[in-house]
């Protein structure tokens, strides 16, 4: 079967909206705006997720507006107008001709006009498809116009008498990824696992946190992608810090590097975490923690399949992390009282996934109704369990305080089972080992690495 071309993905993803809205609707989507770092110099322009994923649009100051069943025209854009001046300083636009002949816009006007244009493809409809709260200023506006046309309503204007969640619609639509989706997740995950290995050979002790995440994102940045979120490179007592974003310490011998690190590419994301030694050889303890958690990792991946719910993973790392701490010596009792008693939250205090996607915690509910949610094909989810081990812990013994574990891998259902989109990357610590101890060159004149891909213990499961 031939591939859809990037134009007609979004033609279909509009067409099954319009789909669900039905013919008495009208949907108004956003794009995001501006945001300013300091004085007169803007952050990184990044399109709004939902925007994006209906137009391909990728200009600031634009709206999008499907009305169906309308004659003249349902997919309608509203963008910057062309400027020479402007372009010259801020890059070209496609104005309203643009949105039409490249992002198949059935009609466009300048952003300009939207004040004149927009209350009269309101009119007389009985729903707007709109999601409130997530830019204030423009909701105001949206409510304006709504009001505006309750003032002529002697004029026979009649404003839409609701407004439906547009997120709640376009969300579930965006929780199942088509074969486009699934292959540039698929590229974010290689160029990640690149990044992580080519982190893996270039650390030595005495170098630097932030110069290790340099590597990560030289990497992201020479294949034409960018960081998803900040990096996290945490080494010794900073493994421990889920969130740790200072990455400026040295990274000591005899300690763990954990790395938790993804790219985004073509607005698809990856989300990787590793953890490996600092010196290229575990300590017995820092392999005994790790080991549990790799079990952990993949007793959570084998339970990614269609027909088990959201929950299924998360149960089953935390069964074998209970059971591993007990192993350790780091938990006393009986591993099932133990699990129920939720004792294991004192070193593995998250869940085992979120949804992955456009957005690195992707949208989707986890529950429907008050039910976990079912695992279906075309759903892509990241698996990270972790066990953290802070100095000071009390009753540990000293051997495995500064010990910090994450194993993140991010996995796509499929029709029989799982895909590991991921498996680029080694997480079998003999593998980590022999990848550090190869021969490497420096970080400025760094070959281009292929990743190990052998899989251990049911790493990758095909469809």
């Amino acid at each position: 079967m031939k591939p859809e071309s990037p134009a007609e993905e979004f033609a279909r993803r509009r067409t099954a909206l319009l789909r669900l809205m039905g013919r008495d609707a009208i949907a108004i989507v956003p794009c995001a705006p501006v945001r300013k770092r300091n004085n007169d110099v803007d952050f990184p322009y990044r399109q709004d997720s939902d925007f994006h994923y209906l137009t391909g649009f990728r200009e600031p100051e634009s709206v999008a507006v499907l009305v169906p069943g309308r004659e003249q025209a349902e997919y309608i854009l509203f963008v910057r107008e062309r400027d020479p001046a402007r372009e010259t300083w801020d890059g070209r636009r496609a104005g309203p001709a643009g949105a039409r002949r490249v992002f198949g816009a059935d009609d466009a006007f300048p952003i300009t006009d939207i004040d004149e244009i927009l209350p009269g493809l309101m009119e007389n409809r009985a729903k707007v498809y709109y999601t409130m709260g997530i830019y204030p200023e423009f909701d105001q506006r949206v409510v304006g116009w709504v009001n505006g046309l309750r003032t002529q309503a002697r004029n026979g204007r009649h404003p839409p008498q609701e407004f439906v969640a547009l997120d709640q619609v376009l969300h579930e639509q965006r929780l199942f990824k088509s074969r486009t989706e699934l292959e540039l997740m698929r590229e974010a995950a290689r160029i990640g696992a690149l990044a992580h290995v080519r982190a893996m050979r270039f650390c030595r002790p005495g170098r630097m946190e932030y110069e290790l995440m340099a590597e990560v994102v030289h990497e992201f940045r020479r294949h034409g992608a960018d960081t998803s979120y900040y990096p996290i490179v945490g080494s010794g007592p900073n493994s421990c810090i889920l969130h740790y974003n200072e990455n400026n310490q040295p990274m000591r011998d005899g300690d763990v590097v954990l790395i938790d690190a993804g790219c985004e590419y073509e607005y698809y994301a990856s989300d990787i975490t590793r953890t490996f030694p600092v010196n290229g050889r575990f300590t017995p303890e820092q392999r005994a923690v790790y080991e549990v958690v790799l079990e952990a990792n993949l007793a959570a991946i084998g339970q990614v399949r269609p027909g088990n719910d959201w929950n299924a993973p998360h149960e089953a790392a935390v069964r074998v992390v209970t059971q591993g701490l007990v192993r350790l010596g780091l938990l006393k009792g009986r591993p099932a009282k133990l699990e129920r008693d939720g004792a294991y939250r004192r070193f593995f205090m998250h869940r085992t996934g979120h949804w992955l996607g456009m957005d690195v915690h992707d949208v989707g509910d986890y529950k429907v109704g008050d039910a976990w949610r079912v695992l279906e094909p075309g759903m892509v989810l990241t698996i990270e369990p972790g066990i953290y081990i802070p100095h000071g812990a009390r009753g540990v013994p000293k051997r495995f305080q500064g010990i910090g574990v994450r194993i993140e891998d991010d996995v796509a259902v499929t029709k029989s089972g799982c895909e590991v989109l991921t498996d680029g990357v080694p997480k079998d610590p003999d593998l980590i080992e022999a990848l550090m101890a190869e021969p490497h060159e420096s970080a400025a004149g760094a070959a281009p690495v292929r990743p190990h891909t052998r899989a251990r213990r049911g790493q990758r499961a095909h469809a």
